[in-house]
């Protein structure tokens, strides 16, 4: 009896070219253990991202051939980078928790507790063991931030504006309500005062800050972690990322940056109130992030974009102060700003998807 023969299988379709672009963009993805992966942002992804670029081009030069030497003098430049030091260390902290899935509205508390904490001990103490314990007070804010948000699934927007008004009141209580003076600790205002090459320490300080989150965020595990935790937390756990942990680290990246940010601030001008920072910083520092290209729903963004990003918005308030504009109209502008760039991440999304 003759056997039956299995049928044979059907030869398989070669895959189709398809359109200029697709492959490449297919074939940017992110590396995860087990050897998941997922897909990163195409062309025009990209364009969204390092878009601000242009603008920021633009901007300078307009102002350049306007103002001349006002705006592009050597000591102005540096006074801008040295009034936004805190803001850029804060920032980029910001950029960290926005790309792992959170938000950080606590940042401008956090900021003022740190300094009246760091200031008072400096008034009758070691500068640098008030610094430290500064820091520290920041890192620690952060990780109960980090707790509330990811371990008890409180969503981080209302965790972290509900903790700005307890941090608040903590930093009140420790001032009474006063301004926290600390005119004779010359070794605290070394912290932000000294110069290197004409560049305050304050700057050179944000420089380095910079410079580490950006290399952890682009070139190490850590930071590839983020980024899946922000673009997809479920397919990111079931790959093995530990995702809660990860966002936790974030904000206590935040808390640390916020701290470090006000003491600086607090080193420069010798004193220190718990009604610093606040929301304007706040909201300051998530326009630079948002503006800079960092996707408002996580898993996209980049350090140095959220550097030129803070950087713009600087320079405009700049541009205003040098050509005597009404200063009123420099929020609007920001405001404007703002919601092209939201607006522009909801539609490139709209577009990728």
């Amino acid at each position: 009896m003759t056997q039956p023969q299995a049928a044979t299988p059907a030869p398989e379709k070669p895959e189709k070219p398809g359109k200029p672009g697709e492959q490449g963009s297919a074939a940017r993805r992110l590396a995860l253990p087990g050897g998941f992966s997922l897909p990163q942002s195409g062309l025009l992804g990209q364009a969204r991202q390092g878009g601000i670029v242009y603008p920021f081009i633009v901007l300078f030069l307009v102002l350049t051939i306007w103002k001349g030497s006002l705006f592009a003098d050597r000591t102005n430049l540096l006074e801008i980078l040295d009034q936004q030091a805190s803001y850029l260390i804060i920032a980029a902290a910001g950029t960290m928790v926005m790309i792992a899935g959170g938000i950080d509205l606590s940042v401008g508390a956090t900021y003022a507790l740190c300094q009246v904490i760091a200031t008072k001990m400096a008034e009758g103490g070691n500068p640098v063991l008030a610094i430290l314990v500064g820091v520290l007070v920041g890192v620690g804010v952060g990780a109960v931030n980090g707790v509330i948000a990811t371990f008890f699934r409180i969503n981080s927007l209302i965790a972290t504006l509900a903790m700005s008004f307890v941090i608040t009141g903590v930093a009140s209580l420790v001032t009474n309500g006063n301004l926290i003076i600390a005119y004779s600790a010359l070794g605290f205002a070394n912290f932000a005062r000294t110069e290197f090459l004409d560049v305050t320490t304050a700057a050179w300080t944000m420089i380095g800050v910079v410079i580490i989150f950006g290399v952890v965020l682009s070139r190490t595990i850590a930071g590839r972690y983020m980024y899946a935790a922000g673009s997809n937390a479920e397919a990111a756990r079931l790959a093995g990322v530990r995702v809660q942990w990860i966002k936790l680290v974030t904000f206590a990246i935040s808390g640390g940056a916020a701290g470090l940010g006000g003491i600086i601030d607090a080193s420069r001008v010798l004193s220190a109130s718990s009604q610093n920072g606040g929301t304007a910083l706040t909201f300051t520092v998530l326009a630079g992030i948002v503006v800079g290209g960092t996707s408002i729903l996580g898993g996209s963004g980049a350090i140095w974009r959220t550097f030129v990003g803070v950087l713009f918005i600087a320079i405009i308030g700049n541009g205003f102060t040098l050509l005597a504009w009404n200063p009123l109209y420099e929020q609007i502008t920001l405001g404007v700003i703002l919601l092209l760039a939201v607006g522009g991440d909801a539609w490139s999304r709209l577009r990728t998807t």
